[in-house]
């Protein structure tokens, strides 16, 4: 893969981890790379996301934390911007 745009696209993932919860670190950006690749496959293939879970139920589990990890720190820095 080009260096090039993998480096502009860690750039907007860092950003975007920012915009969402407020501040961005190397372990926030990792945990929103997994959550939102996470939500799309299972908005966009459903059955597959479903599989895995089942498939990985201790997998299932640990994506489940960093979905309400995401959503409190999301909602903790939109209620300190109103």
């Amino acid at each position: 893969m080009n260096q090039k745009i993998e480096e502009q696209v860690d750039g907007l993932l860092e950003k975007y981890t920012e915009l969402l919860l407020g501040e961005s670190s190397p372990e926030l950006k990792e945990k929103v790379k997994l959550w939102s690749l996470y939500m799309h496959i299972s908005k966009s293939m459903p059955p597959l996301a479903q599989h895995w879970n089942q498939t990985y139920p201790d997998a299932k589990e640990g994506i489940k934390e960093i979905i309400a990890e995401i959503k409190t720190l999301n909602e903790a820095h939109r209620s300190k911007n109103k």
